[in-house]
């Protein structure tokens, strides 16, 4: 079998060069970014390639669908119980359970507004806040999180514990931090007991305070340096995500709606039962990852983006008082216009760490989650979709399910399949402004590593938080001689290195 990413020299027989980043860092499984340079340096081609390939549609089939909600959770070890809930949504349509109680429905809330929150601190504080925090060029040595730690210990402190907070709220309500079995189709299988709510709540007000911090120091970097926050990374899209029945920021559940680059709405009040008849997936023979986009507007004008920074332009209010002020403020940077810059995911994704906050502190008040119905059914159907705003964006779970009980298909469209054509013009930006022309140097191609990692794609098993990630980038002319090589062992030592070969052909 050929591999996506065989191909043949004809690049190189027109002239170009060509610099591969492989791999990237801190990401789930690998990747790699390759880039065409003509004889001037411009760029001409930019693409990420997911090279990992999974499986996970394949062998979820012939299993008994109560076994899914667990076995999906090990697509990820940051956010399972996005996949968790989501499947568990999309087999309550098979057990007959539309609704699930009151009861279910918010403890699953809380799982999920738990995980969301501890999933965004993590990213933004272990993974991002070097690079934003000591700058896109500053040594390699320090840019990680023990430097974070030595250089803004409360800043550390605080995202370690918001994070701990909200493993510890997955905890209570799946029953384990990690690949937890607290939600099944139909319900849920446990309360909330008196004494985890306790526990909970006198910490809930605290992480509603350092969750605010965070947002402010969000904003501080914007304003700090308005010009590269609003240019790095930047390009227009359309948006999609989900939202409640009246617009408002819905994570859990709600209606698909999308919006043009300039903020128009193009698709609104669409059923997640029926995402087949608006999103389809295009294949490309260099990755393993698709490339979705809205059907009525074809492949070229229809892809988007998701995420943080889609879903708090997308609605039209926050449901929360703290989160909406800030959100607010959010728009009004953007001077009437939709924001498209890669580094503002950041900033919207600490306003969702505040509305997560303040769902969590409310739904700790609620006394439903300590009693009342755990379960519910009806009438038996042969399939679902669940859909759910994970951490990164929309996730879509679709599964059908025989007389047997056994999954006979299932369909997955995670959220970074959904912004990968995103994240591959983000590269290709950021390329084209700061490669052209330039020295290869870490600092650099961390300039392209930063636009990825902006998107939070779905990679937690190799963040690599401490930065130690191994890197080999080859620079080839254009008859396929090498030109220079920098090698990044694993204690970030950077080597030029002329004696190893590429493995390019010429």
């Amino acid at each position: 079998m050929t591999s996506p990413l065989e191909t043949a020299p004809a690049d190189i027989a027109q002239g170009l060069r060509r610099v591969a980043i492989d791999p990237v860092s801190r990401v789930e499984g690998h990747g790699k970014v390759t880039l065409l340079l003509d004889a001037d340096n411009r760029v001409q081609q930019v693409r990420l390639h997911i090279v990992e390939f999974r499986g996970f549609e394949s062998f979820i089939e012939g299993r008994p669908f109560w076994e899914v909600p667990v076995m999906v959770q090990r697509l990820c070890g940051i956010c399972p119980v996005s996949h968790h809930l989501a499947a568990s949504k999309a087999l309550d349509r098979v057990v007959g359970a539309m609704p699930v109680t009151p009861t279910a429905t918010k403890i699953r809330r809380l799982m999920h507004y738990g995980q969301v929150m501890q999933s965004h601190a993590l990213h933004f504080f272990h993974l991002s806040s070097p690079d934003l925090l000591f700058g896109f060029d500053s040594e390699v040595n320090h840019r990680n999180i023990v430097g974070v730690a030595q250089a803004h210990p409360d800043i550390a402190k605080k995202g370690i514990l918001l994070r701990k907070f909200g493993q510890e709220v997955i905890r209570v309500t799946a029953g384990k931090r990690v690949h937890g079995t607290g939600s099944v189709p139909g319900g849920v299988n446990k309360h909330v007991s008196m004494a985890d709510r306790a526990m909970l709540l006198a910490d809930a007000q605290q992480m509603v305070e350092w969750a605010q911090d965070a947002v402010n120091i969000a904003k501080q970097l914007h304003a700090q340096n308005p010009a590269l926050y609003q240019r790095f990374g930047s390009f227009r899209s359309n948006m999609l995500s989900l939202v409640r029945a009246d617009g408002a920021l819905d994570l859990y559940d709600g209606v698909l709606r999308a919006r043009d680059a300039s903020g128009r709405i193009i698709l609104d009040g669409a059923s997640d039962q029926r995402y087949l008849d608006l999103i389809e997936e295009e294949v490309k023979p260099w990755t393993y990852m698709k490339f979705p986009y809205l059907k009525a507007l074809g492949p070229e004008l229809g892809w988007y983006k998701v995420g943080p920074l889609a879903r708090i332009q997308n609605c039209d209010f926050i449901p929360s008082p703290l989160a909406e002020r800030e959100r607010r403020e959010f728009m009004d940077w953007g001077q009437g216009d939709v924001i498209h810059g890669a580094l503002a995911y950041h900033w919207a994704r600490m306003i969702e760490v505040l509305h997560c906050m303040e769902v969590i502190r409310d739904l700790l008040d609620d006394p439903e989650i300590l009693t009342g119905d755990l379960m519910a059914s009806g009438p038996r159907q042969r399939g679902g979709v669940g859909i759910i705003e994970a951490p990164r964006g929309t996730l879509i779970h679709h599964y059908e399910v025989g007389d047997d009980d056994l999954v006979s298909m299932c369909n997955l469209i995670v959220s970074t399949t959904h912004n990968n054509q995103a994240m591959n013009e983000a590269v290709r930006s950021v390329a084209r402004e700061h490669l052209d022309g330039k020295a290869l140097t870490e600092g650099l191609l961390n300039h392209i590593e930063v636009a990825i990692r902006a998107y939070d794609p779905c990679l937690s098993c190799a963040t690599h938080a401490l930065g130690q990630m191994p890197l080999d980038v080859a620079l080839v002319g254009p008859t396929g001689e090498l030109l220079d090589r920098i090698i990044k062992s694993h204690s970030g030592d950077m080597v030029h290195d002329l004696s190893r070969p590429t493995g390019l052909a010429a």
